[in-house]
Formats: C-alpha cells, sequence, structure tokens
C-alpha cells in the first residue's frame, strides 16, 4: 500500500522568491484575519494543566457581564483569548453530527496567537466550525506547572488533548491538524493509536518535520538553521527554562543551559533526559512521525513543501512510507508555514483553504 500524491502548486508571489523569504514573511508580515477565543483550562492527570483556546457556533469571546468579561484575568491580554469559558458555554455549543469541529496543535514555541493559527481558525470559523486550539505545556501565555515541558513525541498530551475536546463536544464531527512539531506528534500519535479513525474524520499535517533527527541536524548545523530559526526558538525556550530553574532548584543546570547555541544543544542538555530519552538523537530517532504513517488508518493530509528551510527535502516521506490513506502534498514552493499567496501585501488564506478542501473532499 502507498500514498496518494497531488502536485498541485501553491503559487508564491514573483517578489518573494526561494523558502527563507516565504517563511520569515509568512510568519511576521503576511495579512491574515485575527480572531479572539474563550478559554478552557483543564487539569491534566499527572497535576498539570492544559489551556485550550475555542470558538464556534454558540461561543461568543465578547460576552461580558458589565465591563468587563467574567473570571477577568489581565494575563488574558498577552494571548488570543478574551475571557474563561463558563459551564453554560458547554451547553451553547452547537454540539450535533452535523457540526464540523477541528483540533488544531500549534508547532514549536507557536500558540493561538500564531498568523497561521490566527489564519486557520478565522477561516473555519467564518464557515460555522467549531475550532480549539489546544496549547502544549507552557505554549499558552501561562508557565506550567512541572519542571517538564512539551516535546514532539508527546504522545500521551496529545491523547489527553484530543479526548478533552471530544469530550466537550462529544457529537461534532472532529478533524484535526498539526503544524510543524505539533504536527509530527499528531502523526506519531496516529500511527500508534490507529483505532482513533474511529473518533475523528480526517486528520492533516502541515510542514511537519517527520524526520526529526533530519531537520534537527538543519537547525543546528546550518547557517540560518543555526542564526535565525535557532535563535528565534530559544530566545524564548531559554527564558522559560531559567524561569523553571528558580522554581525547581536542582532539576535544571543553568551552566549548561547558560552554553546552549542549538536545538541539538537544547534538546540534549533538556528535552531528552527531562522526558526520558539518552540525548538529542535517541529524542529524535524514537520521538519522529515518519516510520508510522505506514500505520495511519484514518484520511491524512500530509502537506510539506519542497523549499521548506527547517526540513530537508530527501527526508519528506514518499509514497512507499505511508498507508493508502495518506495524501502527500508536496507543492515545490511555500517554506516553512509560509504558502503565501496572491499579490502584495499577498495573505496566508491558501493554507486554510486547502486544509477545508482536503477535509471536504479528501483530496
Amino acid at each position: 500500500m502507498t500514498a496518494q500524491i497531488d502536485s498541485s502548486a501553491c503559487v508564491q508571489p514573483f517578489w518573494l522568491p526561494g523558502g527563507h523569504t516565504q517563511t520569515l514573511y509568512g510568519a511576521l508580515a503576511a495579512r491574515y484575519h485575527r480572531i479572539s477565543f474563550v478559554r478552557d483550562r483543564v487539569d491534566t492527570p499527572d497535576g498539570d494543566f492544559i489551556d485550550f483556546d475555542w470558538a464556534g457556533p454558540g461561543l461568543y469571546s465578547d460576552k461580558t457581564t458589565g465591563d468587563t468579561p467574567p473570571d477577568f484575568d489581565p494575563r488574558l491580554t498577552m494571548t488570543a483569548a478574551r475571557r474563561w469559558a463558563q459551564a453554560s458555554d458547554w451547553d451553547n455549543l452547537a454540539n450535533t453530527p452535523d457540526t464540523p469541529a477541528l483540533l488544531l496543535f500549534h508547532g514549536l514555541e507557536g500558540s493561538s496567537k500564531s498568523r497561521y493559527a490566527q489564519a486557520i481558525a478565522q477561516y473555519f470559523r467564518a464557515r460555522g466550525w467549531i475550532v480549539v486550539v489546544a496549547h502544549f505545556r507552557g505554549c499558552s501565555g501561562f508557565t506550567n506547572r512541572m519542571a517538564r515541558a512539551y516535546y514532539s513525541g508527546d504522545s500521551d498530551d496529545i491523547h489527553f488533548m484530543i479526548r478533552t475536546a471530544l469530550t466537550r463536544a462529544p457529537h461534532a464531527t472532529w478533524r484535526t491538524a498539526g503544524v510543524s512539531m505539533g504536527g509530527n506528534a499528531m502523526i506519531k500519535y496516529l500511527g500508534e493509536r490507529p483505532e482513533m479513525a474511529a473518533r475523528l474524520a480526517a486528520c492533516a499535517a502541515i510542514s511537519a518535520p517527520l524526520d526529526l533527527a533530519a531537520s534537527g541536524n538543519c537547525l543546528s548545523d546550518t547557517f540560518a538553521g543555526r542564526h535565525v530559526y535557532a535563535r528565534y526558538f530559544l530566545h524564548s525556550m531559554k527564558h522559560k527554562l531559567y524561569e523553571k530553574a528558580r522554581r525547581f532548584p536542582g532539576a535544571i543546570d543553568t551552566y549548561k543551559l547558560s552554553r546552549v547555541h542549538t536545538l541539538r544543544d537544547f534538546d540534549d542538555m533538556y528535552t531528552a533526559p527531562m522526558h526520558g530519552y539518552k540525548n538529542a538523537l535517541d529524542y529524535w530517532t524514537r520521538a519522529s512521525g515518519k516510520p508510522w504513517l505506514k500505520d495511519i488508518a484514518l484520511p491524512t493530509l500530509v502537506l510539506n513543501a519542497r523549499n521548506d528551510p527547517f526540513i530537508p527535502e530527501p527526508s519528506l516521506p514518499g509514497a512507499t512510507d505511508c498507508s493508502d490513506r495518506v495524501l502527500l502534498h508536496q507543492p515545490a514552493e511555500g517554506g516553512h508555514v509560509g504558502f503565501v499567496t496572491e499579490r502584495f501585501p499577498s495573505n496566508i488564506n491558501w493554507l486554510p483553504a486547502r486544509l477545508a478542501r482536503y477535509f471536504e473532499t479528501h483530496g
């Protein structure tokens, strides 16, 4: 059994040549529609919490009593959430088999504020979908409670997020989408748990680094990977770890942290040992989603631009790496979660429209 192939192009503006410009413009400057959410905090079995940002028919993020939202928290002003969820919200939320719903997993250091999350959420919400962005631990604008954080192979947290979303709207027809790191974690989980095909209608992985070693080496060893992209990610990741070191004395070696300059260094000194792996290579090898593509049992779109500066083209999955439930779409252009289209100043609407077409037709 082999994957289906989609060879159609994502036509990029002539003034955005190459994967780097397409990636950076898409992440930092492309136009998008903004959306606000209702936030639901759910405690995890190990004593931590996950924040879910919801939008959909019957949920109104600007609902107020008096001049401020109920349970107003000033820290929400730094997030895309307008207020905390109330018990009555779940009674008001549309919840029938005719109600389509999308659970979105963000990428490394992303959130519901990320441009791609905003564009996807707004597109589907405007068409009557329930949309929920599940935040990995420590990414919602609030520090998580534990010394551990999140990582790209955390199937337990993916399972918890899916189960929580399905519990809130059990009668809706659910799809999932994962962006970059979140896409890898989602693919690994769905490959491990093929029985989830009975609970989900379809899923999509967007710019997912399904071979973590290839992407990790690229982001650690190339000039742009080390000095542009990794520097951006490490700025917030290291800040979070220094804060954890103050709360959990002895759990994090701040001297080693001060010497971290690449994603490989970070995963070697923290991500791998904190989450049960020997080192970065062991983590990257065992947490990769690519080996699980043959076990995917529900309709799945795997979308990767071939000029993605995070993901070497030779590491992209081929037809023989996947089950026949997978559609591989690998346009030549698009960058990493860029997919910028139309005339200047351009926008990132192509991506949500591509997801919608797949969810509706599986093509």
